[in-house]
């Protein structure tokens, strides 16, 4: 044990010093080519300065601009993946003839402010732009670019149509989009109108700002890189098994009980999800014009897939200019969040292989910054489809000008069951058959002190609490709380290619409840990958301006929000639809008492029921590609 103890430390020793010295060869690479000018203070109209960091091509050439805007620590002298990923990527923006400008959002490090997850002013993004064209070696175009929070700002901003914003590049965006169409998720903090719980994990991980030293006001540029390179502000709070901390009732002191930072958690976790304080912030919402090309990218596996994808096709349907409308671009990767580049010759996602899912992203990129911040008359349009997407399964890229594809269309598969859909050994079944008039409900309990634990599925920023991607399902559907729908082995292959849309008629004897969905690909041996997921609190099922409580026994509809996928199932697999009331901690339990549920410390136990009969046609409408 001594023996592998020693070698272990070498080995990690080795890999550290192999990524300080990649990172230190990355710094001093850019150094040969690059203007590097660090900690400007660029002023917002208050007075606040935001702490930001140039890189620009050496020399008296006016250039473009690339832009990213984080919450994370960009500081290129310490280590970690940030501040790695930012030297690398102001070294190939250099290179290709652009500056790269990398800022922190307000309140966060060293730019000065408080900062709120939702409430930093639009402002500060148009002022940093007007402050960025301004400049003598800036030729008054720029570009967005970043993954996840460094991308969710971008869309809001971009509504406000500043002259030099020419273009965007939005990486899985989603906590960035407020409402669009029947998408209520604010930011991701909703799904159907239950809480998704990864920002109660994210916050504590991220807001530590009340607990780092204040830089004494107007402290000089140079003060600020000495300072910077030997204390660059990033304490971490202290490590949390955040598969038990997501368990604390009630959920409004979750952060409290873990002695995070609490304020910013405190505001959020209060709000239902058509409160008017999600609407002040710095959020996307449909009625704002986005009137600038974009380049959109978004993963199946991603937390916010289907809101992605809708936003996309609102730009592209709403736009004023009809050039803007035809200057929207996507692509979509088999992978986790903002884990694009992570692809490789075999892929893996959770536990399952969906083949090499590699993509010349950086070519792709820079061909379109090219187009639009250079002006250059290059072959991206000639070259590049409307919506690149991977389908797994058949384990390949494929394309269309639209999404869905035109081939795609919606087909009705219909529930049954002799009543006993419980579990994966039930009756439960699947078909373009059309339910009787009379058919026994499937009725299942559900125990919000037991709910279904999430296993895999479309997740992001949960800590140890939940793993994401594709994993066999089959031991979760051993339990009775889980109704269970399966199709016929398919004689021959089919392709599902876009939105999932469920109906499902339930009564129970609560006055409200969660209804959960899940669409699995069953294989040949009988294990079975989870494609998509999402859940419907059923107070919200009349619209999100209202809650509408049920009366016991009484049969309701309920739609959920819409799934996405593009999966090609095989011959010989079949189609798997999941029932439940819970998925736990991927959303938070529905107490089922119809109170605010995020005050609440007890449960009540529902007894709820899923009908499938003529007059309560329970179905999921799948997208088939035609041939």
């Amino acid at each position: 044990m001594k023996i592998f103890n020693y070698c272990l430390f070498i080995f990690l020793f080795v890999l550290s010093s192999s990524m300080v010295f990649a990172q230190q060869s990355t710094l001093e690479a850019l150094k040969e080519i690059a203007v590097i000018d660090q900690k400007v203070m660029m002023p917002m109209r208050d007075g606040i300065r935001l702490a930001t960091d140039i890189y620009r091509p050496k020399g008296d050439q006016k250039v473009p601009i690339i832009f990213s805007r984080t919450p994370y620590n960009f500081n290129s002298w310490g280590d970690g993946e940030e501040r790695t990923r930012t030297a690398a990527r102001a070294y190939e923006a250099v290179k290709r003839g652009y500056a790269y400008v990398v800022q922190n959002e307000r309140g966060r490090y060293y730019s000065e402010g408080e900062w709120d997850i939702l409430g930093l002013p639009l402002t500060d993004g148009y002022d940093a732009f007007s402050w960025m064209k301004s400049q003598p070696w800036s030729n008054g175009k720029i570009g967005l670019y970043g993954c996840s929070s460094t991308a969710e700002w971008q869309m809001a901003v971009a509504a406000l149509d500043h002259p030099s914003l020419a273009a965007m590049v939005p990486q899985s965006f989603g906590a960035g989009v407020g409402r669009v169409g029947e998408y209520y998720e604010q930011g991701n903090w909703y799904r159907g109108g239950a809480e998704q719980m990864l920002f109660f994990a994210w916050l504590y991980g991220v807001e530590h700002d009340t607990y780092k030293p204040r830089i004494p006001a107007g402290a000089s540029q140079e003060d600020l890189i000495r300072i910077s390179r030997f204390y660059d502000l990033a304490p971490e709070n202290p490590p949390v098994d955040m598969a038990e901390a997501l368990k604390h009732l009630p959920i409004q002191d979750f952060i409290k009980n873990i002695h995070g930072k609490k304020e910013v958690f405190d505001k959020m976790v209060r709000r239902k999800p058509n409160d008017q304080a999600w609407f002040e912030g710095g959020l996307y919402h449909d009625d704002m014009e986005i009137n600038i090309p974009g380049f959109w990218f978004a993963t199946w596996y991603d937390v916010s897939i289907s809101p992605n994808l809708a936003l996309y096709n609102h730009v592209r349907e709403n736009a004023k200019d009809a050039s803007v409308r035809e200057n929207q671009y996507m692509v979509i990767a088999p992978t986790l969040h903002c884990a694009y580049t992570r692809a490789t010759e075999n892929t893996i996602v959770g536990e399952l292989s969906v083949g090499d899912a590699r993509l010349n992203y950086d070519e792709q990129i820079y061909g379109w910054f090219d187009l639009w911040l250079k002006g250059e008359a290059n072959d991206f349009k000639s070259k590049t489809p409307k919506v690149q997407y991977y389908t797994m399964g058949s384990n390949q890229w494929n394309s269309s000008d639209t999404w869905p594809p035109e081939e795609s269309k919606l087909q009705t598969y219909y529930l049954h069951s002799g009543g006993a859909a419980n579990s994966l050994y039930g009756d439960g079944s699947l078909s373009l058959k059309k339910p009787a008039a009379v058919e026994t409900p499937d009725t299942f309990i559900y125990d919000p002190m037991n709910p279904v634990p999430s296993y895999g599925g479309n997740v992001c920023c949960t800590g140890n609490a939940v793993r994401g991607g594709a994993f066999d399902q089959q031991g979760m559907e051993t339990r009775n709380d889980i109704l269970v729908y399966t199709s016929e082995v398919l004689e021959e292959g089919m392709e599902m290619t876009g939105f999932i849309e469920s109906t499902l008629y339930l009564s129970s004897d609560v006055k409200d409840t969660d209804l959960t969905i899940k669409l699995i690909d069953v294989h040949p041996d009988g294990s079975a990958y989870n494609l998509d997921e999402t859940i419907q609190r059923v107070r919200y099922r009349e619209g999100y301006q209202q809650e509408v409580f049920m009366e016991k026994d009484k049969v309701y509809k309920v739609e959920l929000t819409p799934m996405a996928t593009s999966n090609f199932f095989k011959k010989g697999h079949r189609i798997r639809i999941e029932v439940s009331s819970s998925n736990f901690p991927r959303f938070a339990r529905n107490l089922n008492t119809g109170g605010n549920n995020y005050d609440e410390k007890e449960g009540v136990v529902a007894t709820n029921s899923i009908h499938h009969t003529e007059a309560y046609p329970s179905n999921v409408k799948l997208p088939i590609m035609q041939k």
